[in-house]
């Protein structure tokens, strides 16, 4: 799915990439004190009332008095049900002044709705409540008949741990690692608020990578009548843009025991060097052995000692990053250093850094807005420092629900908690989590991380005297080098200048979560501009009063925007001071319909598919794809056009409810995947007429759907194992097997069909038990596997294709891990081996899938994505069957290229997010360099 806006920023998930529904949100906010209502996208309940000065019952809790304001203007908001039962209280935080905030939560039939957020802000003063302003998305228009799933727990579990092992598996059949599978664990049954609504098992999926070792933590949510996966994204908030950490489920256990009896406590003022060279004072206690430990009871009030924040300090040197993400590793326990004076060890271990900046931190929020701690209720702040990955170090910072993670830099990076900014950044993801938990993808992750930027570097600028007139003051991770300059070190810059027209990339949630780190200097640029031109202390009391009072969790760009307008007005700003907010938000973009001007240099068949998670299948002039409707709450049907793009699409699947989507054809057949409450069944349907036929089913999960003449195959997943195996149908003869014999130890997937000739990748032990991976060619007609030229250290075989005259597959043999590996290519017998893109080399391509017509490859490449830019995101390339000329980019344009699938001559077809709407275009010919 393609991130666009609002709450589509997210739940047009349900499309390749997170579509957008235009968000409803104005400037409806001046100077003055009359009352504005903006309304609702896609609901009757307004997104956001300001001005207002109504009085309600003083007596009773602040989200009882509410939901009163709520019921008595039901003409204004049309809440139908107000009530506890379906209006649940997700806290109330005070300010100064008496300023209250309550966040409502939307339950419909008791099920809670993903997002559902609406505000109550009113003032209580001299025995008085006064409502001042409502906000967020309640949804009005959900229409479900039941709210009963028929997909059993079971089932869905096993979905969403196969769409996890898909997404993990980086394009590439592998060995099995050995170590621990991925668990899924249901939490329960969520309302995705799309048109009247979806139905889903939220299944948290965890565990390690069976790929590299990265600890695991997916959000998936399984449409509760087909049990197919309609929305997937990681859930961990890291400082850089890598992919690598999503968190484990959790956290698993507790944190180890400190002690917390003031009688026992002793704060013993102490000091270190940080890696900038700067002496800082350290608050340390003593326990009853008499041993020192990074443990911070210094900002406890003296008549309060029993209660109050208690900074922790955990020395993680050496621990996987995969047993601290959600875990607490065994034994872990706070540094302990010998003397009050920390010497070099705790210098350049980052635990001086991490324990002061983290006080620094809690100060911050404190002195400025009156919060205490991440949660508000001075929760204990942990902080683990040193954590390595495979032994290997760990460039990156994280924040995974209850803690802070900081990796031990290596080569020119220093440990993560060495730049202020940085601790700022995590620990004000605990902020967000606790205010407005803005879910992290899609737009609204992109603005979660810009907060976390915004207050992490003003935070830095704060506790290290610097100026905003310093040329550095907008750079985040610049201290983190041993030896680079801090422009060269820095991992994003506030002062980019990046805006929706020239920078917003639109990326799946297999993409930097759609785009959480690649987008958000374009909405933390705005927030620092304003912080620029009205100062410090202005700007941060607006954005705070913004994420504490206004924003909920869906919210978008345009939808931030309005809420820092409206918070602006609120603090009694100046007409000036407004325009200047406005300005801010103008100059990078973010105005309402920002969506409408991002360009492309390609051909759209289809616009706004709406779909997640499958893609399009092409070939004889026909393409095949799945499609939702507008909002995207639809089940997906299944359509047939002609890849010129003239002519109307044609319906051929039925609308049944169920999802029918793995969509292929040869130009004669359509196949798909129809996934129901009792299992899945592979649907085909002649292109010319006639019905849709049941010619398979299975009961887990499939995927690689693709057909060939009298012949269908696709990749089926075996929960049992964990492995995945090729299934073969004969159409003419209903004749149904596995490729590779199933035996439990043989693992294969990523096929390709021609005339009765399947090619796959197989992993399968040798005589000795050593795995061997390789490419194998079955022939339906004879039974007989024909094995491709494959070196005997291959380490993995991605996406194969096969045409007239030979077979094409993705070949990784470099033990190095770059993310780079080779196009090879064989006849049909194996003879006559070719590389067609070398693995190394100035011609070498990240190639993550590929697919080939008798005249042309056309191959996907993305890069790894330590740190995530346009270019790491999935590009096409094409290069001749040979190899000759090398390879050329199929289109220019700036988002994500997914699922190219080949069709006769150059002609590719693939599902494009640039627009950030998911849209099937086409290109006839490559559009050569960019």
């Amino acid at each position: 799915m393609l991130v666009g806006q609002g709450i589509a920023a997210v739940l047009a998930t349900a499309g390749l990439l997170v579509t957008a529904i235009p968000a409803a949100h104005a400037d409806t906010a001046t100077a003055s004190t009359a009352s504005e209502v903006t309304p609702g996208a896609e609901t009757e309940t307004p997104s956001l009332v300001t001005g207002l000065n109504e009085q309600v019952a003083a007596t009773g809790t602040a989200a009882d008095a509410a939901r009163g304001h709520l019921k008595a203007r039901k003409g204004r908001y049309h809440i139908a049900d107000t009530s506890a039962k379906d209006l649940v209280s997700a806290g109330t935080t005070t300010d100064k002044g008496g300023k209250e905030t309550v966040r409502l939560q939307q339950k419909y039939k008791g099920v809670e709705v993903l997002g559902g957020q609406y505000l109550v802000r009113m003032t209580k003063k001299d025995g008085k409540r006064t409502v001042t302003g409502t906000s967020g998305n309640y949804f009005t228009e959900l229409k479900l008949a039941t709210v009963t799933p028929k997909v059993s727990e079971k089932t869905a579990v096993e979905r969403a741990i196969a769409a996890v092992s898909s997404q993990l598996g980086g394009g590439l059949l592998k060995a099995p690692a050995k170590g621990e599978r991925l668990t899924g664990t249901a939490s329960g049954v969520t309302v995705l608020p799309q048109g009247t609504g979806v139905l889903t098992r939220q299944i948290t999926v965890t565990g390690v990578s069976p790929v590299d070792g990265r600890p695991v933590k997916q959000q998936v949510y399984i449409d509760a009548h087909s049990g197919f996966p309609v929305m997937q994204y990681s859930d961990i908030k890291t400082f850089g843009a890598t992919d690598a950490a999503p968190a484990a489920s959790g956290p698993t256990g507790t944190a180890p025991e400190v002690s917390t009896d003031a009688a026992d406590q002793l704060v013993v003022k102490g000091s270190g060097t940080r890696y900038n060279g700067e002496k800082v004072e350290l608050n340390l206690y003593k326990n009853t052995k008499g041993e020192l430990q990074t443990i911070d009871y210094g900002r406890r009030a003296a008549d309060s000692p029993y209660s109050g924040p208690m900074l922790v300090t955990y020395d993680a040197r050496g621990r996987e990053v995969a047993g601290a993400s959600g875990n607490w590793p065994t034994g872990i326990a706070p540094f302990s250093p010998a003397t009050p004076e920390l010497g070099a060890e705790y210098t350049d271990s980052g635990a001086v850094d991490a324990h002061w900046a983290a006080g620094k931190v809690y100060d911050y929020y404190k002195s400025h807005f009156g919060r205490n701690g991440l949660d508000g209720k001075d929760g204990y702040i942990y902080s683990l420092v040193g954590v390595v990955q495979n032994g290997q170090p760990y460039n990156n910072a994280f924040w995974d629900g209850t803690k802070m993670v900081y990796g031990k830099g290596g080569g020119d990076f220093r440990t993560f908690s060495a730049d202020t900014d940085v601790v700022g950044h995590e620990m004000t993801h605990g902020v967000v989590e606790h205010t407005a938990n803005l879910v992290y993808a899609g737009q609204s992750g992109a603005m979660n991380e810009a907060l976390a930027d915004y207050f992490g570097n003003a935070i830095d600028l704060e506790a290290n005297g610097q100026s905003m007139d310093d040329p550095d003051a907008g750079l985040l991770g610049e201290d983190l080098c041993t030896t680079l300059s801090p422009r060269e070190c820095a991992l994003r810059d506030l002062n980019d200048g990046a805006t929706t027209s020239k920078n917003f990339i639109g990326a799946t949630y297999g993409g930097d979560n759609g785009g959480v780190h690649l987008n958000s200097t374009i909405f933390s640029g705005a927030l620092w501009d304003m912080r620029q031109d009205l100062g410090s202390d202005l700007a941060d009391k607006i954005v705070y009063r913004a994420l504490s009072a206004y924003m909920t969790p869906l919210d978008g760009f345009t939808e931030g925007r309005a809420a820092v307008v409206a918070a602006a007005q609120e603090l009694g700003v100046t007409k000036a001071q407004l325009k200047t907010v406005k300005t801010s938000f103008d100059a990078h973009g973010i105005v309402p319909g920002w969506e409408k001007a991002l360009g492309i240099d390609t051909d759209t068949i289809l616009s706004k598919v709406n779909i997640y998670n499958t893609g399009v299948g092409a070939g004889g002039g026909k393409y095949a794809v799945s499609r939702s409707n507008e909002d995207g709450s639809e089940p997906y049907s299944v359509w047939l056009g002609n890849t010129t793009g003239k002519g109307q699409p044609q319906l051929m699947s039925a609308n049944n409810g169920d999802y029918n989507v793995y969509a292929n054809t040869d130009g004669k057949t359509v196949v798909w995947a129809d996934y129901g409450s009792s299992g899945i069944k592979i649907m085909a349907r002649p292109v010319k007429g006639g019905p849709a036929k049941v010619i398979d089913g299975f009961g887990s999960d499939i995927s690689g759907l693709v057909v060939d003449g009298d012949y269908v195959a696709y990749t089926a997943f075996n929960p049992q194992f964990g492995v995945t195996n090729v299934r073969y149908v004969n159409m003419k003869t209903g004749e149904v097997g596995l490729v590779d014999d199933g035996r439990p130890a043989n693992i294969s997937g990523l096929p390709s069909i021609r005339d009765g000739k399947i090619a796959y990748a197989k992993v399968a032990p040798d005589a000795n038990g050593a795995y061997k991976v390789g490419v194998e060619v079955f022939d339906g007609a004879t039974g007989a596997r024909t094995e491709m030229p494959t070196p005997a250290d291959t380490m993995g075989i991605g996406q194969t294709a096969i045409t007239d005259d030979g077979v094409f597959w993705i070949e990784d043999d470099d033990a190095t891990d770059d993310g780079k590996a080779a196009v090879r290519r064989a006849d049909l017998d194996g003879s006559d081996p070719v590389t067609v893109t070398p693995e190394a080399g100035a011609d070498s391509l990240y190639a993550y899938t590929l697919t080939a017509s008798d005249d042309a490859v056309s191959i996907t490449s993305t890069p790894p994505a330590t740190w995530w830019a346009n270019d790491t995101m999935a590009k096409l390339y094409q290069v001749a069957p040979d190899g000759k000329g090398g390879a050329q980019r199929v289109s220019c344009n700036r988002g994500e290229q997914a699922f190219g699938t080949a069709d006769e001559g150059q002609r590719v077809l693939w599902l494009d997010g640039t627009t950030g709407y998911t849209n099937l275009v086409k290109r006839d010919r490559p559009a050569g360099r960019c």
